[in-house]
């Protein structure tokens, strides 16, 4: 898109949007979207994700490591027990280096989504005549390791240029979550006429900075959760809901935080009108609906 003062999107106030809930009456649709990404030992870390030392930076990338060696499994097994599928935020690259993590995923039936090739190299970072083949690789790698089709993206660091979206829309894919501004998704259209849709995301009900910047313990994030389901899940009885739970596998799966996430699903999962949901579902669901 060019440049502009606000999004490819008209304004909504969400007083004035219709009445309507998810499939088979829900009030919330809630979607998990585990980040599991891969940090390069000889390329640093980005000090935006906590690293900035020189390479190779043994401790900041050791952490991260371990979220792929452990944290991710233990991870899988919590939301296994809740019948939760994940919506992956992939870096490609992780693809050819730990298959057995995309062998899982696909085991337990998780979408998996693009999220650039590697967590060193945002799409702002790169000139401008690389990102298209930067989302273009990402796609494929991920399409080609997993036999998945790519349907959704969430950038590194959530960063895009004025092009971003072009790329994503040339690539097939359906939706993004870069655009944290609402609670239900919503189109955006670029100059050509083409769309896609934008979901929910959270920057807030999200374990990096919950835990990174704003120091919570694991017993104040499982309340976080709770809070914001009890909000969305009673908003929800007029107008349907998206509730977004960021994870990082190297935070949460931690032996230490993940009863967190394991309380806080089996609080969730006690309700009635939840939909588990996928990204591409809630991207889906969401055009019939608003479109309607």
């Amino acid at each position: 898109m060019k440049p502009r003062r606000y999004g490819p999107f008209p304004y909504s106030a969400m007083i004035d949007r219709p009445k309507k809930r998810w499939p088979n009456g829900a009030r919330v649709a809630v979607w998990i979207i585990p980040n599991i990404e891969f940090f390069a030992l000889d390329e640093q870390v980005p000090a935006a994700a906590g690293g900035g030392g020189k390479t190779p930076d043994v401790p900041t990338w050791s952490v991260r490591d371990y979220g792929n060696r452990v944290g991710v499994y233990r991870l899988m097994e919590v939301m296994s027990r809740y019948s939760v599928r994940g919506t992956v935020a992939l870096n490609s690259e992780l693809c050819g280096e730990h298959p057995r993590i995309i062998e899982e995923c696909n085991r337990l039936n998780w979408e998996l989504m693009g999220h650039n090739e590697t967590n060193t190299k945002r799409l702002n970072s790169v000139p401008v005549d690389e990102e298209a083949g930067l989302v273009r690789r990402t796609v494929r790698d991920i399409e080609k390791a997993s036999g998945q089709v790519v349907k959704g993206w969430l950038s590194s660091g959530l960063s895009e240029t004025w092009n971003s979206l072009e790329h994503l829309v040339d690539n097939n894919v359906k939706y993004v979550a870069d655009w944290v501004n609402d609670d239900q998704p919503y189109p955006m259209t670029l100059e050509d006429g083409r769309t896609i849709m934008s979901i929910p995301y959270s920057l807030e009900l999200n374990d990096k900075p919950a835990f990174d910047k704003m120091h919570r313990t694991a017993e104040q994030f499982d309340m976080m959760i709770r809070r914001q389901f009890d909000v969305l899940w009673r908003e929800g009885a007029d107008q349907a809901r998206v509730m977004a739970i960021a994870l990082h596998p190297y935070i949460i799966g931690v032996p230490h935080r993940i009863g967190a996430l394991d309380s806080a699903l089996k609080y969730i999962c006690g309700h009635e009108g939840v939909w588990l949901a996928t990204g591409s579902e809630i991207a889906e669901a969401g055009r019939e609906l608003w479109s309607a």
